[in-house]
């Protein structure tokens, strides 16, 4: 997985570093390499869904208990 990004006639290294910089973000690529940098086990894995899942829930109840 590469990013390439063509210079335009009358781009600046600057608005060419931006567009990169975008891309890259928009790509996940920083959040693909943290993922990647620790090896999950499946059940790791399995126990942060079900943490997100809860998280969720939690939030979405406070708003109703008036």
């Amino acid at each position: 997985m590469s990013i390439i990004v063509k210079r335009g006639p009358n781009d600046t290294t600057d608005s060419v570093i931006r567009k990169f910089q975008k891309r890259v973000v928009l790509e996940n690529v920083i959040q693909e390499y943290r993922d990647r940098q620790f090896h999950k086990t499946d059940s790791e894995k399995r126990q942060e869904r079900r943490a997100e899942r809860m998280r969720k829930i939690r939030r979405a109840s406070r708003g109703y208990n008036s």
